[in-house]
């Protein structure tokens, strides 16, 4: 299988993808592969295969998404542990595993099992895969990534470190065109050096209702296009959370204005933040004699300030 093997040479010799002979280093195992179309090297292997095939799949169950076929799959073949035979051992297969698992090591770190892909980023910060585009920060736009593959999503990682993760849509139409996933995130650089990408841009489509409903009010005004770019810039400072629900009442008080909804956050954020801890000073710091208030030093300070 291609995801095992990159290249079949000569005899028992493989070209073993990187991927696995990862894993087979993690978890301590020799792979030991068949010769190409020699299903009677693994017969029992098949035989078994099919007879769970039929047992676990007639009739074929229908599932909302993939984890509630995963936690029915798992049911399902941990009770039939109890009814199957062993064959080579007496009793059932969970009588057998009852007795083995006492002699079992305890499960290590799951293994981190993705494929990787390199992928260019295009100009338009996208990268391409299985007919679908997905964005990515734009200050990589231009630069190779590593796309890390999994069943449910994909990660884009760079330079030692993860850079965004997408779900990952699978659809094997044809007749269909590709989808482009955007994260608005991603492109903030990019509307901070050119504001009004932000009036017609596709991937601020995708932006939250509040923010949406702010762009309305601020692009109707001279200025409002960088006023805005500004306000979505707080989420790369700020929780993106704490900056919509200012917002959102900056909305609801009808003063759609930067200078409001950064007054909102900071209450927000203040109200939040933990009480500090009293300073306790040493007694080499503390005053001897309070300073006295006498507001006349002032006269004295105005008196000079004429006089030069």
């Amino acid at each position: 299988m291609k995801t095992a093997v990159d290249r079949i040479g000569q005899g028992k010799v493989r070209q073993v993808n990187a991927r696995f002979a990862a894993m087979a280093s993690h978890y301590l195992f020799e792979t030991d592969f068949c010769n190409p179309a020699s299903g009677w090297e693994k017969g029992q292997v098949e035989k078994n295969v099919q007879d769970a095939r039929r047992r676990l799949w007639q009739p074929m169950p229908n599932f909302p998404d993939l984890d509630a076929l995963n936690a029915w799959l798992e049911e399902r073949c941990i009770a039939q542990w109890g009814e199957i035979q062993h064959g080579v051992l007496p009793g059932t297969v969970a009588d057998v595993h009852a007795v083995e698992i006492i002699s079992l090591m305890p499960m290590g770190r799951a293994f981190d099992g993705f494929v990787e892909h390199t992928k260019r980023v295009s100009p338009t910060c996208l990268i391409a895969f299985e007919r679908n585009r997905y964005s990515v920060p734009a200050s990589f736009a231009n630069r190779p990534v590593s796309l890390r593959v999994y069943p449910d999503r994909l990660v884009i990682a760079a330079e030692g470190q993860i850079l965004c993760e997408h779900n990952r849509i699978i659809d094997r139409s044809h007749q269909k065109p590709g989808q482009t996933i955007y994260d608005w995130r991603h492109y903030l650089a990019v509307v901070q050096r050119k504001p009004g990408a932000l009036r017609n841009g596709a991937p601020f489509l995708e932006m939250p209702e509040a923010f949406r409903q702010l762009q309305g009010h601020l692009l109707k005004r001279l200025g409002g296009d960088r006023e805005m770019v500004e306000i979505l810039a707080l989420v790369l400072q700020h929780n993106e959370q704490a900056v919509l629900s200012a917002v959102e009442l900056a909305l609801e008080a009808g003063v759609p204005t930067k200078t409001h909804i950064l007054n909102v956050l900071h209450r927000l954020i203040d109200g939040k933040a933990p009480p500090a801890s009293p300073i306790d000073a040493p007694q080499a710091l503390r005053l001897a004699q309070e300073p006295v208030a006498d507001v006349e030093r002032y006269d004295t300070l105005r008196a000079l300030r004429h006089a030069s």
